[in-house]
């Protein structure tokens, strides 16, 4: 069964940048679109961007401009450049298929904008 690895989140203050990565234990997701997700507290969980298989991008209005979504096929990675980070974008990331996630979630990677 096929696993996702979220990783490089942190606490990071407003105005700031992170970088995360997902990984997929099978190379099944250069097949298929993929997404970040996020979910905040008491929140539902909200799509964020997406990459087609082709490479195209789709983001977010919340966070167009922000963020950019890229793929490395070969790493079977898929990434989420974040910029100018604030208090609204604080919560757990998680990546998936798009728009069926059809992975088993992972555990996700906490990003958390605070000074």
């Amino acid at each position: 069964q096929v696993q996702l690895v979220e990783s490089g989140g942190g606490l990071v203050q407003p105005g700031g940048s992170l970088r995360l990565s997902c990984v997929a234990s099978g190379s099944i997701f250069r097949f298929y679109a993929m997404g970040w997700y996020r979910q905040a507290p008491g929140k539902q969980r909200e799509l964020v961007a997406t990459i087609a298989s082709g490479g195209s991008t789709n983001y977010a209005d919340s966070v167009k401009g922000r963020f950019t979504i890229s793929r490395d096929d070969a790493k079977n990675t898929v990434y989420l450049q974040m910029n100018s980070l604030n208090s609204e974008d604080t919560a757990v990331y998680y990546c998936n298929t798009y728009p069926s996630n059809l992975l088993v979630w992972g555990l996700g990677t906490q990003v958390t904008v605070s000074s």
